[in-house]
């Protein structure tokens, strides 16, 4: 039985995912903090052999750089993502081996980002969950706006097409697993939901239930301001993050306080 794990970066609005095996894991967009993953492997009693990006991130610096070279895992993005360090490069129609048993296919889901990718994990054959990145969403799809006015309505419609591609190719029983949603500015609109599967999106995402110029007008109207500090993570995940130090910062008594206010 394949488990998937989520952990949740309220702060931010953002998951990142592990499944595994009971022997391999697979991670899906990691944060920066990435012992946070290695927690959990180690909690399962599983080795991370592969690390997936779905796009290169505008809300935070990636883990996933740090993570698959800490554990010799495969480090999968785009081909066509411009980065400057080694890396697996997947294509549309891929489909990746983890281990004896999970099988990841490859969907090319442009909308957040031209190159975003989305990945639907299989046992058997029959995909039974989505890694939807900022693509699909819970109620909500990924905003199209962060690489610029120039992209934003090219990216509006490629996202419509997108969830409508996923809607279609993958049955209804597949549970979605974004990144973003849950309370993130990467989200196009505001959703209370925080699980689903295609089907339930069916019934509720505006992608799936409007007509695109529809869809468009809405999305684009509802845009809304987003931090000033993404302008600089996009550079910065495609530059191959350095090295992070993930211990816990010292404790500052009164006294060092004032010193340091001094």
């Amino acid at each position: 039985m394949i488990t998937v794990l989520p952990i949740d970066t309220p702060g931010l609005g953002d998951r990142t995912y592990l499944a595994h095996d009971g022997v391999v894991a697979l991670v899906v967009d990691p944060q920066r903090d990435y012992d946070r993953v290695l927690g959990l492997a180690r909690a399962a009693g599983v080795r991370i052999t592969h690390v997936f990006e779905s796009h290169i991130h505008n809300d935070y610096v990636t883990g996933g750089y740090e993570l698959a070279r800490e554990v010799g895992a495969q480090y999968l993005l785009n081909a066509d993502d411009p980065v400057s360090f080694e890396r697996v490069g997947v294509r549309d129609g891929d489909v990746v081996e983890v281990g004896d048993r999970m099988r990841v296919r490859v969907l090319l889901t442009p909308g957040h980002t031209h190159t975003h990718l989305s990945f639907a994990l299989s046992e058997g054959g029959e995909p039974f969950a989505a890694f939807t990145g900022g693509s699909l969403l819970h109620g909500s799809t990924g905003r199209p706006d962060l690489l610029g006015p120039d992209h934003t309505d090219a990216l509006a419609h490629a996202q419509w097409h997108s969830v409508r591609r996923l809607a279609g190719e993958l049955p209804d029983a597949t549970v979605v697993y974004p990144t973003h949603g849950f309370g993130s500015f990467c989200s196009a609109t505001r959703s209370k939901a925080i699980t689903g599967t295609i089907g339930q999106e069916k019934l509720s995402n505006p992608a799936l239930t409007r007509e695109l110029d529809s869809y468009v007008e809405e999305l684009l109207a509802g845009l809304d301001a987003y931090p000033a500090y993404y302008v600089h993570m996009a550079p910065a995940n495609s530059a191959g993050p350095s090295r992070t130090d993930l211990s816990l910062p010292a404790e500052a008594d009164p006294a060092e306080l004032r010193r340091r206010i001094a």
